[in-house]
């Protein structure tokens, strides 16, 4: 039995769960946060990075539903949350913002004076955060099968690669496209990001109230 889904969905989920992270968007933070590292001690965060965002979903991905089973969480009502949760963070994009549910002010003043920043606050909750784990989640869920699963991971890993290609050219990036241009492909990604959730929201509400799908299908 084939429990694969068609290409253009791993497509669809490989380019919501990057307008999730948005890469881009933590370009100035980083720098920031990095200005007293010299090029070695530079690199290593980055790689750091890297690695803590694809551990950090791939854990998602093989133990995010045991997590909801535990809690005894439907999927559904997952998606009504998770929904509700990623539409926040597309606002916040569409004001070319940090959305609150990424780091509050007071988190960022205290990794201010963190000597790593690498895992805490860069791979979570800034890159792999709440909304890109809800989202992995909800795409394990789609179907079954370890075909389906080693896809996903292939796509987190990948993800992981352009993390960590975005952090090694931004101070490139920084200087040729400036905040401007930051913010203008970060508003891009959260106009994506707000279909995503509609979406996540829609379904939610649909498995939650199953006379909705039926009416649905009926009209």
């Amino acid at each position: 039995m084939n429990n694969m889904l068609n290409y253009a969905e791993y497509v669809k989920m490989f380019i919501g769960l990057l307008a999730i992270i948005n890469p881009f968007g933590v370009i100035p933070i980083f720098i920031s946060m990095t200005t007293d590292q010299n090029s070695a001690q530079r690199s290593k965060t980055i790689n750091m990075v890297a690695v803590g965002v694809i551990i950090i979903l791939l854990v998602a991905l093989f133990f995010g539903e045991l997590v909801l089973d535990f809690f005894g969480i439907t999927i559904a009502s997952f998606r009504v949350g998770g929904g509700i949760l990623i539409l926040l963070m597309a606002i916040a994009m569409l004001h070319a913002k940090t959305s609150y549910i990424r780091q509050t002010e007071e988190e960022a003043d205290e990794s201010i004076e963190k000597e790593s920043v690498a895992i805490v606050p860069l791979a979570m909750p800034l890159l792999a955060g709440p909304g890109a784990i809800s989202t992995v989640i909800l795409m394990a869920h789609k179907s079954s099968g370890v075909a389906h699963y080693m896809v996903i991971a292939l796509g987190i890993m990948l993800l992981g690669l352009v993390v960590w290609g975005v952090l090694r050219l931004s101070p490139w990036i920084a200087t040729r496209i400036g905040a401007t241009g930051i913010n203008i492909f970060t508003r891009i990604m959260g106009l994506i990001l707000a279909a995503i959730a509609v979406e996540f929201i829609a379904n939610g509400i649909q498995g939650l109230f199953p006379i909705l799908a039926a009416g649905t299908n009926a009209g």
